[in-house]
């Protein structure tokens, strides 16, 4: 089937294809950042633990992180339109469920944290789908502006989830002290949005129907989950426990064991021989190295609004803004150079501008000052914008079309695997400078050593949480934590550059050739065979 007619109907079509699938994912997005921001008004209101309402926010993105392989596998052996509108009707219900979690304490805890890994599941499910029909859509050298529209609108999303939801928690509905729940239903009107507008558009719905590889989704869901589990738990109980490392530890052993385990089954979950392709799989390891700082960027930008610049939820996540816009510019003029001149040059000039601009807003943080640090934030965010999108569809663009569910979950796997790894290591190293200063500062103060060191432990814990009355923070807590950050952003730096690097030397220059078979040359592949993972690709 082809859906590359360039007539005016067909362009019509195409376009509403992906402003559908826009509208589709436009939830996963959101909800991986807006939860964060209302935390602490969730605890207060339902009676939260500590640890509750942290797995509030891990249990998302651990289901999110843990299925997207199943996803990505289901949507190419089911069907990818069926799987999108699957997974938007479970992301939206069990949105709507989160709004109504009932009571207070540990019922209340069970029920919110169960229904957030709901989410995480549909979001699973409906993301590869999404990315496969799109890719489908559009012809290879039309993917670059179509794919680089939705990444860079997807990409907004995740910096728009801490604005909106600090404007959400802070409103007057539905009733004082309530209003958070208006963060999962306003998922319930994007969704009716979405299945409208796939109902009109009849994207399409190709699939290849093959047994589903139980023994490799165990060992994926138990790999991915385990480690992933160990990275968040480290920001609350520390990398002394050992709990922590025997978790990531057992994790990554499944991993190794899923990727044997994969090569020598007849219908994989994965097909692992696609990693055999250069391109593949250096563009998933420039996703896993940026994706440590592109997500963690906003929880650290939220945070250094609230106690380093003392502004409220809502005020504070404006300064994202900056970075928002200078990602969606960016995207779209890498998707344009993607198409015309192929990934290398974006992808390693948009970590190059990503690195150059955390470095140079590191330099400013401490002003705490926005007008002396906005320009460089525009520069970190059109760098990302820049590679990102581009990684993604070049990575992707490497698979059979029978096969783009699979490799969109084997990217957003990298993506967020990359992120929970950035957040746990970037978020300790916040915590341990932040603490460090403090006790330099109390100290300085007058405060005994030990009494000193207990005080910013139990500050640096309250700061994590983003609790807190702004405008009463001390204006030498301010200044500790600007330093923190400071020392964060100088680490996305290094990462960025560091990603630049791989992307320099290892992909090769030019534009790819559309090498994908017809159905029926696939007669003579394995069941599951990815008939493009063997071969170089075509070059001009």
């Amino acid at each position: 089937m082809s859906h590359s007619s360039t007539g005016r109907a067909g362009v019509r079509s195409r376009s509403l294809i992906l402003t559908a699938m826009i509208f589709a994912v436009a939830m996963t997005f959101i909800d991986q950042t807006i939860v964060a921001i209302a935390a602490p008004t969730i605890q207060n209101d339902l009676g939260l633990s500590s640890s509750g309402i942290q797995w509030a926010i891990n249990a998302y993105l651990l289901t999110l992180a843990a299925l997207f392989a199943f996803g990505g596998r289901l949507a190419d052996i089911a069907g990818h339109r069926k799987m999108v509108v699957l997974g938007v009707i479970i992301f939206a219900g069990a949105s709507a469920l989160c709004g109504a979690t009932p009571g207070s304490g540990a019922a209340a805890e069970a029920w919110l944290v169960a229904f957030r890994a709901l989410q995480g599941a549909g979001g699973a499910i409906m993301f590869p789908a999404a990315i496969a029909i799109v890719v489908v859509t559009f012809d290879l050298h039309a993917r670059g502006r179509a794919l680089a529209l939705f990444f860079g609108l997807a990409g907004a999303l995740t910096a728009v989830g801490p604005i909106v939801g600090g404007y959400l928690i802070q409103s007057d509905w539905p009733s004082a002290g309530s209003a958070w729940r208006s963060i999962f239903w306003i998922n319930v009107p994007v969704a009716l949005i979405a299945l409208a507008l796939i109902a009109v558009s009849k994207p399409p719905d190709e699939s290849r129907p093959a047994p589903m590889d139980y023994r490799g989704l165990a060992l994926i869901v138990g790999g991915v989950g385990l480690s992933v589990f160990g990275f968040q738990q480290s920001a609350l109980l520390g990398w002394s426990k050992p709990a922590i490392w025997a978790s990531i530890a057992v994790g990554v052993v499944l991993l190794i064991v899923f990727f044997a385990v994969e090569a020598r089954t007849e219908s994989p979950l994965i097909n692992v021989r696609i990693f055999r392709n250069q391109a593949f799989t250096v563009e998933n390891i420039i996703i896993g190295i940026a994706s440590a700082a592109f997500i963690p960027v906003f929880f650290f930008a939220a945070l250094y609004g609230q106690i380093a610049l003392a502004e409220k939820a809502d005020t504070a996540s404006l300064l994202i803004l900056w970075f928002f816009l200078g990602f969606v510019v960016c995207a779209q003029i890498g998707g344009r150079m993607l198409d015309r001149i192929g990934a290398k040059r974006p992808v390693v000039l948009g970590c190059v501008l990503a690195a150059v601009g955390f470095g140079l807003w590191a330099s400013k943080v401490t002003d705490l000052d926005t007008s002396a640090q906005w320009y460089y934030i525009v520069m970190a965010g059109a760098g990302m914008g820049l590679m990102l999108g581009q990684a993604n569809t070049d990575a992707i663009n490497r698979a059979s079309r029978y096969s783009y569910g699979e490799a969109t979950g084997i990217t957003q796997t990298v993506r967020n695997y990359g992120a929970s790894l950035g957040l746990a290591i970037l978020g300790t190293l916040l915590i341990t400078r932040f603490k460090s200063a403090i006790t330099a500062s109390l100290t300085a103060q007058g405060l005994p050593g030990p009494a000193a060191s207990a005080e910013a432990s139990k500050i640096a814990q309250q700061a994590q949480a983003g609790n807190g009355n702004p405008a009463a923070i001390p204006q030498f807590i301010s200044a500790d934590f600007a330093s923190a950050t400071r020392d964060v952003l100088y680490g996305m730096c290094v990462i960025m550059a560091v990603a630049a690097l791989v992307a320099l030397f290892g992909l090769r220059r030019g534009v790819q050739e559309d090498t994908a078979r017809a159905p029926e040359e696939l007669s003579s592949q394995l069941p599951g065979e990815d008939p493009g993972a063997d071969r170089d690709p075509a070059w001009r």
